[in-house]
């Protein structure tokens, strides 16, 4: 079954979600993109009301097209080698001290752009005296080189979102695997111990309870710390539709699966995202 109407208790958060021209402001000056715009997150104006923002490098076009995704499509540009100064520079201004840092998938890319993650990570922690800086990377095609290259960097959470369950990917993410983004995540444990990791899902795409649990099975056997669960909400009318709202009490239900299953600290309500509080989240 296809919903359109959103049900009250979102239309009520998303109404208290306006604001933040300063920090748009900022974000122009600073020629740099954010998932909040190009993703067309519903918690963007809340966000930036508060100075927060999380960056998207190497530019606002994907190789891949999954069907939640609102980030544009086609043929990206090289990336641009001022970009990590530029990123570094917008969140001095912003005044932040816990930076988020994502990316558009680039398999045209050798290394998926995994150097220039680094780059930006190292910028930032140079410019900003005593920065934390969480990742959240897409899966490098598998390349575990990918992988080393940004830890080296030293962030502080390393995130790469599962986003659904097994089943439903060849439709939500038909260029990525389940087996592979549990790999990134296992692979990150191994290389480094004390990196805190992080994952993402989103329901409301047709998943059953059933499917979840065990993708936060297969999560924490991953070695998966962190833990964020959201409503999916149709972006556009090109994105999948949504098959169902999931009610506030099902999310709390979700939280408690979660920290019995041994996360450190899981967030799960509709309008949470994965990048959503996540120096809060990182407090642990």
């Amino acid at each position: 079954m296809t919903h359109t109407r959103l049900p009250e208790w979102i239309r009520r958060e998303t109404r208290a979600s306006r604001g933040g021209r300063h920090t748009l402001r900022l974000l122009r000056k600073g020629v740099v993109h954010t998932v909040c715009e190009e993703a067309h997150c519903p918690n963007r104006g809340k966000c930036f009301s508060q100075n927060r923002a999380t960056f998207l490098i190497l530019g606002p076009r994907c190789t891949r097209a999954c069907g939640f995704c609102a980030v544009e499509g086609g043929p990206p540009l090289p990336p641009d080698p001022e970009e990590p100064a530029r990123v570094a520079l917008t969140a001095r201004e912003l005044g932040l001290k816990y930076v988020v840092v994502t990316s558009v998938t680039r398999d045209d890319l050798a290394d998926g752009g995994a150097a220039h993650f680094a780059l930006t990570v190292q910028e930032l922690k140079r410019r900003i005296q005593g920065c934390r800086v969480e990742v959240l990377v897409p899966d490098f095609r598998g390349k575990r080189e990918g992988l080393e290259r940004v830890l080296e960097a030293g962030p502080d959470v390393f995130g790469h979102n599962l986003e659904t369950v097994e089943r439903l990917y060849p439709v939500v993410r038909p260029g990525a695997r389940y087996e592979r983004s549990l790999t990134v995540l296992a692979s990150v444990r191994q290389l480094s111990p004390t990196t805190r990791t992080k994952s993402g899902l989103m329901v409301g795409l047709g998943e059953t309870i059933e499917e979840m649990t065990q993708a936060f099975r297969d999560l924490r056997e991953a070695g998966c710390d962190l833990l964020t669960v959201g409503q999916y909400l149709r972006p556009s009318a090109r994105n999948l539709p949504v098959s169902e709202y999931v009610q506030p009490d099902m999310f709390r239900q979700y939280r408690k699966s979660g920290e019995r299953m041994g996360f450190s600290r899981v967030e799960a309500a509709p309008l949470v995202r994965s990048s959503m509080n996540a120096e809060e989240m990182s407090h642990v």
